[in-house]
């Protein structure tokens, strides 16, 4: 397996057939990611650096296109494969607008899976490339890795619950992101508890931030929340 294999966003409510395609793709030299449903899907997306994604369009709790729309809302450039039953043009239309970039329908062929990711992977890798290993916001330099805030005169040890909510914020950086999204991807779940967590997690954000006058993360009342930098 090469050294830095392809992550791979594998969404498919299917035991056997997300199995098998799961050990397939492990066996190509790639890293899967399955998740089982939708909300799953978005918080194993966040979870990880993620290259391409195959998502199935029949799924429990958050459909693929209900999932495709909310990874979109965050990020225009990872290639979005999903993966249907269906042959029906229509639904083919549904996927495209709600942000895919290709469409396969089931039953098919694994090379020909494999050729269709290879070729959307080679059309987003000089995207990908320019990727850096921090994320920069202001006068800080952000580590999700290490779980850490850095400032010239500090530095901030997250927690991983922390970390991850900053990435997303990152991720739609001087752009609404919508509460539940944000749950969800986070938790994997919108309930209320977990939205009393997410607004501590949100002061505590500023408390780290708050060195820099230019960074504020604001509330967009009815919406979500909006990070300024």
């Amino acid at each position: 397996m090469e050294k830095n294999p392809t992550h791979i966003l594998l969404v498919e409510d299917d035991l056997n057939f997300g199995l098998i395609l799961f050990d397939r793709l492990k066996d190509a030299g790639y890293k899967p990611h399955w998740a089982k449903n939708g909300k799953e899907g978005l918080k194993v997306y966040n979870e990880h650096q993620i290259d391409i994604c195959l998502i199935d369009v029949m799924m429990p709790e958050k459909d693929g296109f209900s999932l495709v729309e909310d990874i979109r809302k965050l990020d225009k450039k990872t290639p979005l494969l999903m993966l249907t039953a269906k042959s029906l043009i229509d639904d083919k239309v549904k996927g495209f607008k709600a942000g895919a970039d290709d469409y396969l329908t089931k039953p098919f062929d694994f090379q020909e899976l494999l050729l269709r990711m290879e070729a959307l992977l080679k059309r987003s890798k000089p995207a990908t490339e320019t990727q850096s290993h921090f994320i920069k916001i202001g006068s800080y330099q952000f580590d999700p890795a290490r779980l850490q805030l850095v400032h010239p005169e500090e530095t901030t040890k997250l927690t991983k619950r922390e970390a991850e909510t900053l990435v997303v914020l990152c991720k739609h950086l001087n752009q609404v992101i919508e509460r539940e999204v944000l749950l969800n991807m986070v938790w994997g779940n919108d309930n209320y508890f977990n939205g009393r967590s997410l607004d501590v997690f949100i002061s505590r954000l500023r408390k780290y931030l708050k060195r820099d006058s230019d960074i504020e993360i604001q509330n967009i009342h009815g919406k979500g929340f909006l990070l300024k930098a």
